[in-house]
């Protein structure tokens, strides 16, 4: 009997994470990762924006004025002209995830030790109220 509820349990956990990987959402945002770190890599050390390399703006989180993370870049959004106008933000603590865009124009480099963030006037509500990105629909990843 014990031996049934162990296998039970296990097969739950192993469905609940495949099902997770499986989803189209899923799927989209991992590629859109990949996507952007790979355009990241080949862009190397230039200044992509802010003064800050694709590297750094992707590594960095943005806050809000008084310091509180309110989510996480996942891309660079280049306009028609190449440079980088928006970044894809995973806002923080959203459920299910939530992808906006945020335009650059208005965001401080913060630099805390070897940590750089991305400041913004935005509050969470602020950043809530604007559009979803439907990374299933878009290719969000740097160059879109």
């Amino acid at each position: 009997m014990k031996r049934a509820l162990f296998a039970l349990a296990c097969s739950a956990v192993l469905i609940t994470g495949c099902n997770r990987a499986d989803s189209p959402s899923d799927i989209a945002e991992d590629k859109v990762e990949r996507d952007a770190e790979a355009a990241a890599a080949a862009a190397g050390p230039t200044p992509a924006a802010l003064g800050l390399t694709e590297v750094q703006l992707l590594e960095a989180d943005l806050v809000g004025g008084n310091g509180v993370e309110l989510g996480d870049v996942k891309s660079l959004v280049r306009g028609p002209d190449g440079s980088v106008s928006q970044l894809l933000i995973e806002i923080e603590d959203s459920h299910p995830d939530k992808f906006v865009h945020v335009p650059v124009a208005g965001l401080q480099v913060v630099r805390k030790g070897n940590d750089t963030d991305l400041s913004t006037t935005m509050t969470k509500e602020q950043l809530n109220a604007l559009p979803a990105v439907d990374l299933t629909k878009t290719q969000g990843a740097s160059g879109t």
